[in-house]
């Protein structure tokens, strides 16, 4: 008979006849075993709950001492201000990161006071008391100067898209423009200012550029740092040119650099700027059907220096087929035969002037008709982001001198690349209009401001150099259109 075996109890088994009491059951005793080991674990719970948090305040704390946080741009309650704040704030952030320009107070004689001598010299008269703002700069292929001098006269919420703000303290200022009307004085001088009352001079541009100069060098700006941070407008070739070699550490702003040597004028420090254009813009749209003559002229044939391609230009194409090119001077009714000319043209020949640059090739630009530019040492605006090449046709002097050269590579061009010239050309219009709120003055800042780091540049070495005299420019300029390299169709 197999017996049955009990089972092992790790608790003792009570005796029958004791108490209930004084000896506890397997379940009370199983029961406060558990009991106790969960109170531990309740406790090792908290305490490491308590270890996290500690450790997460410390980081906190050490994060937040060692790392700071940015202020926020805006207030937390940002939402709450209105559009009139906001935008004023937006404002004060952009002016902070724009250059800042200080605009010379100058005596009236080099600004308003060239106007009033332009109407006097020709035939005019100006009323004793006159008011400037009743004063008109007169329209001339050089209006740039007046452009830039109007523009930071504007209150800044006018100036929208510029890249420089004005400051009315020259402590605040990174560079300080210059506003003299250095071209119109020229025409003053040219159109009859040399007339004498008396026996005196009525009006002398090389007076205005020697007193300019003598003002300048009594200002403390102009003292402090030998002119480099300063701005003059020159658009002429030949404003200012008495006095350059005392100017020519400023920003220069030219047409081109035909009559500056390369100690004074350079793509390094200098900025090239576009003549106003003359001939009324073209508003309409691309296209051929109403452009029938092949390429167009009309200018004075006869010129100085490199302006003398002219005249054999003339030679060659006067009885060429399709080719229109007339003698013409600036004159009222001339401009009117001018822009008819340009607007019903596919090409429009810009050879050098007395310099290497020309105003027609503006007014060819703003015409959309293609220029054909014979000019082997131009210089041209805003090259960083315009690619020429698109918009016109550029053909070396000695090969435009052939016979039938010119004509019958224009005639070779195909209309579909004719619309592509003139949609660019469309596209850049802009970059040469100086009443664009888009165009020529902003453009001419946005150079101007990119000066900045190299004019900095230019101060510090100034200040540690030993002067010497050398018989070459030093490396502080680089002389312009030195490599030969050129481009034809």
């Amino acid at each position: 008979m197999n017996r049955k075996t009990k089972p092992i109890s790790p608790f003792p088994s009570p005796s029958p006849h004791s108490s209930l009491s004084s000896t506890p059951s397997r379940k009370t005793l199983s029961l406060s075993f558990f009991s106790q080991m969960a109170r531990k674990s309740s406790l090792l719970k908290r305490l490491g709950i308590f270890v996290l948090l500690l450790v997460f305040a410390v980081f906190a704390l050490a994060t937040s001492f060692f790392h700071p946080s940015p202020p926020p741009d805006r207030p937390a309650n940002d939402v709450k201000l209105s559009s009139d704040v906001k935008q004023n704030l937006e404002n004060l952030k952009g002016r902070n990161l724009k250059v800042k320009i200080y605009m010379y107070d100058l005596p009236k004689k080099f600004t308003y006071g060239i106007i009033e001598q332009h109407a006097l010299a020709r035939g005019g008269s100006v009323q004793p008391g006159t008011g400037v703002s009743s004063l008109k700069y007169p329209g001339h292929q050089h209006m740039g100067e007046w452009y830039l001098f109007s523009d930071l006269n504007r209150p800044e919420g006018e100036r929208v898209g510029s890249p420089i703000v004005k400051v009315t303290d020259p402590e605040e200022a990174d560079l300080f423009f210059v506003p003299v009307f250095s071209s119109l004085s020229l025409i003053v001088n040219n159109g009859g200012g040399l007339a004498t009352e008396g026996g005196a001079l009525r009006y002398s541009d090389d007076e205005m550029q020697e007193e300019l100069v003598e003002w300048l060098e009594k200002q403390e700006y102009w003292r402090r740092n030998n002119g480099w941070d300063h701005v003059i407008v020159a658009g002429d070739p030949n404003a200012m040119l008495r006095v350059v070699d005392r100017v020519k550490n400023a920003v220069l702003l030219v047409s081109d650099f035909g009559r500056l040597r390369g100690d004074q004028g350079s793509l390094v420090k200098d900025v090239i700027i576009p003549y106003s254009h003359r001939i009324n813009l073209y508003k309409g749209e691309v296209g051929v059907e109403n452009r029938n003559t092949l390429l167009f002229f009309m200018g004075n044939r006869y010129r100085k220096e490199g302006g003398k391609i002219r005249d054999l230009l003339f030679n060659l194409l006067e009885t060429e087929e399709g080719v229109i090119i007339k003698h013409g001077t600036q004159s009222r009714e001339n401009r009117r035969a001018a822009t008819r000319g340009m607007h019903t043209s596919k090409f429009c020949l810009n050879p050098a002037g007395d310099t290497p640059s020309a105003c027609r090739l503006f007014d060819s630009i703003v015409s959309l008709c293609i220029p054909v530019i014979v000019s082997d040492s131009i210089e041209l605006p805003f090259e960083d982001v315009i690619d020429y090449r698109k918009i016109a046709v550029f053909v070396e002097t000695n090969a435009a001198l052939k016979p039938e050269y010119l004509v019958s590579i224009l005639k070779a061009v195909t209309t579909e690349k004719i619309l592509e010239y003139q949609k660019e050309l469309k596209e850049v219009q802009r970059y040469f209009i100086y009443d664009h709120p888009g165009g020529t003055v902003n453009e001419v800042w946005r150079q101007v401001s990119q000066k900045l780091p190299l004019i900095k540049l230019m101060i510090n070495r100034d200040r540690r150099l030993i002067k010497r005299e050398l018989s070459e420019p030093d490396c502080s300029c680089l002389c312009s259109n030195k490599t030969g390299i050129i481009s034809s169709l």
